[in-house]
């Protein structure tokens, strides 16, 4: 089998992670732009003021890009760049670079596939509250707009959000992203409402331009499972995907939140202060949504929560099973017949077709990207190459499970790897790597091939006949 000529084989980056330039050309200083500038909050110190340059090697990165075969390329915009103080005057050198960068992907023939916010809010929007202000909904918005308007005759596919529920979480939950508070379940909600709002209205905003390109979100897409038949273990899942997944789906999908989680938020006053509008709006833009961006990196075994959750949270903030929900309900645990990366992430192509199949049966036959799939690693290098066999095995088992997806019926049309290039991992700094291209930090950030680079070359060239 291979790949349809319209399904998508193509790799991603975010702004914040690559194209440093910081406080150039005019753009705004971000949230992360002074979060990752906090004692303590990043590894070494790191944070995105130069990254891996690609502001200036743009170039440079997408005859890369082109080298490999890429169908496509799956960037964000940053909304500081565009409009700085995040609802003002807009920086013509900021809409000039995205240009240019687009220009340069079409002229390769790769298609670029463009995420509006993944992560990165204009300081000025974050210190009036960020997402649990509803003026930041209506500057959103604007921003969107003015994308569409200055980039839709190329651009055809857009991105409002990227995970949702970790900018939220990290951000008012556990406090490892901007805006850095802890435990503030209120707050927790009223952000995700809020975002999804900004989702609803942009996606209403593009229909009316009449484009005639598509339009979804991207999320998380880790499903829970429970570790055995047990009916505690059982019943944890369930309020883990109630809380996790169908949370952030159905309001997207469906215009509606799910009654599990709304009547617990009731229960323990942790209802957004939404307005009857705002839900309106919410079920009047799912029909419009065009498809749902799945970011898969491993599934969530679960099983009831009996030890403190506070504890348990303070175990692991990698991405790594052993934490406790918010709540307390439930908790991710590692299980002996399990293959994990050297961070711990479960190694399970498995989970995710098991996954989609249960997104079908819930939301029916929308459109699915995957729009990023990868392994976070420490590459050898030996005899100065780069040689990540590792990676050319998590992806290949990856595709073999989105071959698999598509001989069932699944509706997938694109699978993007993360990452194009080994970018800036956050709070993590340049300990993983993820990219298909190396970035040497101690030689003047020369860029150099990586055996996975050729690998998946191959694999663009032949559509994954021999996958």
């Amino acid at each position: 089998m291979k790949f349809p000529k319209d399904f998508f084989l193509g790799a991603a980056s975010a702004a914040y992670q690559v194209e440093g330039a910081w406080n150039e050309d005019g753009k705004g200083i971000s949230n992360w732009d002074l979060f990752t500038k906090i004692p303590g909050k990043t590894f070494e110190g790191t944070n995105g003021d130069v990254a891996v340059d690609h502001y200036h090697r743009y170039k440079e990165d997408i005859k890369l890009m082109a080298e490999m075969g890429l169908d496509s390329y799956r960037f964000s915009v940053s909304w500081a760049r565009i409009i700085p103080d995040g609802d003002g005057e807009v920086n013509k050198k900021g809409i000039e670079f995205y240009n240019n960068l687009i220009n340069e992907c079409l002229k390769y023939g790769i298609v670029p596939f463009v995420t509006l916010y993944h992560w990165d809010m204009p300081n000025v929007l974050e210190e009036k509250g960020g997402w649990t202000n509803k003026h930041t909904v209506d500057a959103f918005v604007k921003y969107a707009k003015t994308c569409f308007e200055a980039f839709g005759d190329r651009v055809k596919h857009w991105i409002t959000f990227n995970e949702t529920i970790v900018f939220c979480q990290k951000g008012y939950l556990t406090g490892s992203h901007p805006p850095g508070i802890i435990n503030d379940v209120k707050k927790y909600f009223e952000a995700t409402h809020n975002v999804f709002t900004a989702h609803a209205k942009s996606v209403l905003e593009y229909k009316k331009l009449r484009q005639f390109g598509e339009i979804g979100i991207t999320h998380v897409f880790s499903p829970a499972f429970s570790v055995d038949d047990n009916k505690e273990n059982v019943a944890a899942a369930y309020h883990a995907n109630q809380y996790e997944i169908a949370w952030y789906y159905d309001p997207i999908l469906k215009g509606t939140y799910p009654k599990y989680v709304l009547d617990q938020l009731k229960e323990n006053n942790w209802t957004p202060a939404w307005t009857e509008e705002e839900l309106n709006i919410l079920r009047e833009a799912a029909p419009k949504n065009d498809f749902i961006g799945l970011n898969y990196y491993q599934p969530q075994r679960v099983i009831k929560n009996t030890v403190d959750a506070e504890e348990h949270a303070k175990a692991h903030c990698d991405g790594a099973p052993g934490n406790a929900s918010f709540d307390g309900a439930y908790r991710t645990v590692s299980m002996k017949d399990k293959v994990y990366t050297k961070w711990g992430w479960e190694i399970a192509p498995d989970a995710l077709v098991e996954g989609l199949r249960l997104l079908k049966s819930e939301y029916g036959d929308i459109k699915l990207y995957i729009t990023e799939n990868g392994l976070g690693d420490a590459d050898p290098i030996i005899e100065d190459e780069v040689m990540d066999v590792p990676r050319i095995k998590f992806i290949e088992t990856h595709l073999k499970a989105v071959k698999k997806a598509i001989s069932e019926g699944i509706n997938l049309k694109g699978y993007y790897a993360w990452s194009v290039i080994d970018l800036l991992s956050w709070l993590n700094g340049y300990k993983k790597q993820y990219g298909f291209i190396y970035v040497d930090h101690k030689n003047n950030l020369e860029r150099k091939k990586k055996l996975s680079f050729y690998w998946y070359k191959k694999v663009i060239e032949e559509r994954g006949e021999n996958i």
